[in-house]
């Protein structure tokens, strides 16, 4: 499988030079995961399969180890009953001495050995490579991905994953290796005592296997909704905490408690039918193995009175049904944990075993900015939607103009931003900079070519050196300290204290930035952008938030930013977009008018109309 080269990543939960970041690498497949339960699996597995097959042949040694228990039982009671006391020691102390470093030596330092692969080596390096693997595919969909599902399920998901395939493998492991060399040494030595004696587990192993074939599909198939409901129910969790202010001012504390209770009623339900199952399990399996220790005493009991069979074995064939009887009893004790692991592994898939919503196009290569033309031509898009929000979009933006984008809510100004940005890719039509086609062009060359500042602002739950450095990482403090200050920043960062103690530029943020106004956001976004200093730059309601002297003072520095760069420019504040060099109306998906701010005027059309309206410069 090729794979993708991740250089400047450092991972932060692997130090170098550990075992978890030679695990983890610095690369990971280009190709996502599969979807099919099984594939999923393998998928991760195979990445570090040494692990998993050491621990396979552990699990193996362990469980033979295990079996033999029984047997050297009847073994000790064989020689008791052959030998006198006299004589034990001195005729059988080859087969004593064997038999006890076996369990003092050799069962100990296979069960040390079997725990370090699978807590050392497995438990939390392969952990962290899927959640790893999960996020680098997951953050990598396209822009619709994300508006279709709660954030904190998709979260949910890319962190329960790693856990729930490590321990249903482990568990799986353990469990058949047990289920396997338990019976199959049950059978082979009581076979060779007399076939009789092998016949009770026979028919268990059957009974056993036909519950297996009716439990596991519906096992799997309630683990799954039962993990679809707790995903459900923290993506609502997660929603209301992140909108708490919108609960707050409305006052809907109890329609939120309505919305989170109805997400808990169904968890509860899916998990109570999940346990159904459970106790169903136990029920029959604890019958079987009732009736698998009755039917081997029985039958031991019956050929020791006719003669066929020693005391010894006797001895060790009631063990090695109890034996069975206990780790089947494991298994169904466990089977909950296991399943409803892979419940969660396959619920997880629905976020993570998705293919790119918006892939690059094989052989795409780097948009190359040279001058700065953008042309949109005959673009038609409507979200899926049959009436269209832009009908046969037209528009050609000279190398280093500055245009406005006019219009009324819906007339598809900030859709034909989106499509600029390709968070979507249009029904027909193409958009190209300097000739290239951007549907051609590598998506993330073709981003930071262009800066953006948006109305809605979200900032990074990290300090405000970091959010304004996202515009370059490499850029040095004076520079982060100079954007700042055109941005009309600075003044306020300075005073910023955090509830850590952190202040200034090292004070956090809070989630989406919550602990600003709207207007600083707005100016460290400014800032973040200044200091992209893109060839090309797109400003949607960019100084809405900034009250008119803050704006007047952003405006000069913009004016400057704005100075050899392509710029296109929305506002529904008309009077900062007076001054750029061409005004665009739009309506209906269609460019109406376009001119200077003065020509528009004259014309007394569509634009005109919109600025008599205005009061204050506000629709």
């Amino acid at each position: 499988m090729p794979r993708l080269p991740l250089e400047s990543i450092v991972d932060p939960v692997a130090a170098p030079g550990t075992a978890a970041s030679r695990l983890l690498g610095t690369d990971v497949p280009a190709a996502p995961p599969p979807s099919g339960l099984i594939a999923f699996y393998w998928y991760f597995i195979r990445q570090a399969k040494a692990l998993f097959v050491l621990l396979f042949l552990l699990g193996m040694a362990v469980a033979v180890l295990d079996a033999l228990i029984p047997i050297f039982i009847g073994a000790v009671i064989g020689l008791l009953s052959t030998h006198g006391p006299d004589r034990l020691l001195a005729e059988a102390w080859p087969q004593l001495l064997g038999m006890a470093a076996v369990l003092l030596v050799g069962r100990p330092l296979m069960i040390t050995a079997q725990n370090l692969v699978a807590q050392q080596g497995i438990s939390a390096n392969v952990t962290s490579l899927i959640r790893w693997q999960s996020h680098f595919h997951v953050v990598r969909q396209g822009w619709a991905f994300f508006q279709e599902d709660f954030a904190g399920r998709i979260a949910t998901r890319v962190m329960q994953a790693g856990p729930a395939l490590r321990e249903s493998v482990v568990q799986g492991v353990t469990a058949v290796w047990y289920i396997i060399v338990y019976g199959s040494t049950a059978v082979i030595w009581l076979a060779q005592a007399d076939v009789q004696l092998a016949l009770p587990v026979l028919v268990w192993f059957a009974a056993y296997i036909a519950l297996l074939r009716f439990l596991v599909p519906r096992m799997r198939d309630r683990s799954k909704a039962a993990s679809e409901a707790r995903s459900l129910l923290t993506g609502r969790i997660v929603d209301s905490y992140t909108n708490i202010l919108t609960v707050k001012l409305f006052a809907r504390a109890e329609d939120e408690d309505s919305f989170v209770r109805d997400g808990i009623a169904r968890l509860t339900a899916a998990f109570q039918r999940q346990m159904r199952l459970v106790t169903l399990n136990g029920l029959v399996l604890s019958t079987l193995n009732a009736l698998l220790l009755t039917a081997l005493g029985t039958v031991s009991i019956w050929l020791w009175q006719k003669g066929e069979i020693g005391i010894g074995t006797v001895a060790a064939a009631l063990p090695m049904g109890w034996q069975i009887a206990n780790i089947s009893g494991w298994v169904a004790f466990n089977v909950t944990g296991i399943f409803e692991n892979v419940g969660v592994v396959q619920e997880a898939t629905g976020s993570i075993a998705v293919p790119p919503t918006a892939p690059d196009p094989p052989g795409a290569k780097p948009l190359i900015v040279t001058r700065g033309e953008i042309r949109f031509e005959d673009v038609h898009f409507g979200y899926g939607q049959e009436r269209g929000v832009l009908n046969g979009f037209d528009l050609a933006i000279a190398p280093g103009e500055r245009v406005g984008l006019v219009g009324h809510s819906g007339a598809g100004k900030t859709t034909a931003m989106n499509l600029l940005l390709r968070f979507f890719a249009p029904e027909a039509g193409r958009i190209t900079i300097d000739g290239q086609d951007i549907a051609t062009v590598e998506q993330e060359s073709l981003r930071a070519a262009i800066g953006v500042v948006t109305q809605d602002t979200a900032l990074l739950h990290r300090s405000i050196r970091d959010n304004i450095r996202y515009g370059r990482p490499s850029a040095t403090e004076a520079e982060i300290i100079a954007a700042a200050r055109r941005a009309a920043a600075h003044d306020f960062i300075a005073e910023l204290a955090d509830w850590r103690g952190r202040a200034g530029y090292d004070a956090h943020v809070g989630e989406r930035g919550v602990k600003l106004s709207g207007g600083q956001r707005q100016r460290i976004a400014i800032a973040r952008v200044l200091l992209k200093d893109a060839p090309i730059l797109v400003l949607d309601e960019a100084t809405s938030a900034l009250d008119s002297e803050v704006e007047a003072a952003i405006q000069e520095q913009l004016a400057g930013l704005m100075e050899g760069k392509t710029v296109i420019a929305i506002a529904h504040r008309l009077s900062t977009l007076a001054s750029m060099d061409r005004l665009v109306v739009l309506e209906h998906g269609r460019v109406v008018e376009q001119g200077s701010h003065a020509a528009l005027l004259q014309r007394d059309g569509t634009y005109a109309q919109l600025w008599k309206r205005q009061s204050g410069g506000f629709l």
